[in-house]
């Protein structure tokens, strides 16, 4: 985890965030619109959606995240499941 090695307090988070900031990124592109009409459609200003597609991220908590990708019309599913006896810490990670 390259938050990790940067001295990130809590890089797991960092690397979620940063996962899901990417695949917002990417849906605006998928979708072939512009960061204005983004901003319309995720009820925030077009300097947010720049600095969420630039991965400056401070300002957007993972449930904000969340709710953008629920806006451009994806599903988010949270499993939780035990963490394997074979790993010391539990993580937290993203797959899209």
């Amino acid at each position: 985890n390259v938050f990790a090695d940067m001295g990130y307090s809590n890089p797991d988070e960092a690397l979620a965030k940063s996962r899901l900031a990417q695949r917002i990124s990417e849906l605006i592109a998928e979708k072939n619109i512009t960061q204005r009409q983004a901003a319309a459609l995720l009820d925030i200003d077009q300097p947010k959606v720049s600095r969420l597609m630039r991965g400056q991220l401070r300002e957007f908590s993972t449930d904000r995240l969340f709710r953008f990708l629920n806006a451009l019309d994806q599903d988010v599913e949270i499993v939780i499941r035990q963490k394997p006896g074979t790993r010391q810490q539990a993580i937290l990670s993203v797959n899209a």
